[in-house]
């Protein structure tokens, strides 16, 4: 927790320095970004659908799978049919019915919620005042250099998708707001809070795009923590209903980083290899989680996060190639001439 605390302090003072990156985000970067956001999210959805364990009896079984289809077509029979406030629940509404369906087949468990307390108040330091122990503080402090550059793809992802335009005191407040709920996590004895980019999925599904809706729904869920059985419900959610929904908010970014793309010079062959080995690269630990397994820790903290080595790919390919010249079709062996 001391290091968790010292990182997040370490954040929130570098966040100004770090927001710098943003001249290094063309839209070729930035559609990258999110593609690959959406792409390394999707087998997290797949796995909520299998099962966590796959030496366990009911992983990948077709009933889950079943359920987690069902949940996708709720979602999409709300988002298609109806309007308004209805049309911006489709997730929520399609978590709560497949819930229920999977609670009346005998999917769900929701004893958790019976054994909960009814109120809870975390207490500050309660396992004791924190240790700031040198090597663990610059541990933490590397790990959140990573969240950081994921962060900013995360920023950089929402902003495409409300269509406003980044700025750097932007990305510096996202920054800064990382680094403090982090030193505020470790002193309520709880691991960094980074931003999700889980959540951004949301934004394009529900086209809820106010800054202050957002502040009050954190307020309420500040409320509800006081109360151990309400998280209790959350956490008997079946994870294939949690997959079906994430299918949907998922295949949302990775649209989103199309869309972005769509804005690129794509016709530049600098660009389309910008795209190409960017996104190639975030799926090589997504693909095989053990690739770097042999590497020291610290690559494999920055190579086993396919949005953060994908992030850093995008930013150094586009330096290296957007000054590249285009082959002239007329010199190139074999090619065509505007005549033909």
């Amino acid at each position: 927790y001391g290091a968790a605390i010292f990182a997040g302090i370490a954040c929130f003072v570098i966040s100004n320095f770090f927001s710098k990156m943003l001249r290094f985000f063309p839209p070729v970067v930035t559609g990258s970004v999110i593609t690959v956001i959406g792409l390394s999210l999707m087998p997290v959805a797949v796995n909520w659908i299998a099962g966590a364990n796959p030496a366990a009896p009911d992983y990948c079984d077709p009933a889950h799978i079943l359920m987690a289809t069902v949940v996708l077509a709720i979602i999409l029979v709300i988002y298609r049919v109806c309007r308004g406030f209805l049309r911006q629940i489709s997730v929520l509404l399609g978590l709560v019915i497949g819930t229920l369906i999977a609670d009346a087949l005998g999917m769900a468990d929701f004893h958790a919620v019976g054994e909960a307390a009814a109120l809870g108040i975390t207490t500050p330091f309660a396992f004791g005042y924190p240790v700031f122990e040198p090597v663990s503080c610059l541990a933490m402090t590397l790990v959140m250099l990573v969240t950081m550059a994921e962060t900013t793809g995360d920023i950089v992802a929402v902003t495409e998708i409300v269509d406003k335009p980044m700025t750097e005191s932007m990305l510096t407040k996202a920054l800064r707001a990382d680094g403090f709920s982090t030193a505020l996590g470790g002193v309520f004895n709880t691991f960094p809070y980074t931003a999700f980019a889980q959540n951004i999925g949301l934004i394009g599904m529900t086209g809820v795009r106010s800054r202050y809706i957002v502040a009050v729904c954190g307020v309420m869920l500040m409320i509800l923590g006081l109360f151990p059985k309400m998280a209790a419900v959350v956490a008997s959610v079946p994870t294939m209903v949690l997959g079906g929904a994430g299918l949907a908010m998922f295949g949302m970014v990775a649209a989103s980083g199309f869309q972005a793309l769509s804005k690129a010079e794509l016709h530049k062959k600098g660009n389309i290899m910008v795209v190409a080995i960017s996104v190639a690269v975030a799926l090589i630990p997504i693909g095989v989680p053990s690739f770097y397994s042999k590497f020291p820790t610290w690559v494999q903290i920055i190579c086993n996060s396919g949005i953060t080595i994908g992030s850093i790919t995008a930013i150094v390919l586009n330096l290296l190639l957007r000054d590249a010249p285009e082959p002239d079709e007329e010199k190139l062996p074999f090619s065509r001439s505007k005549d033909a």
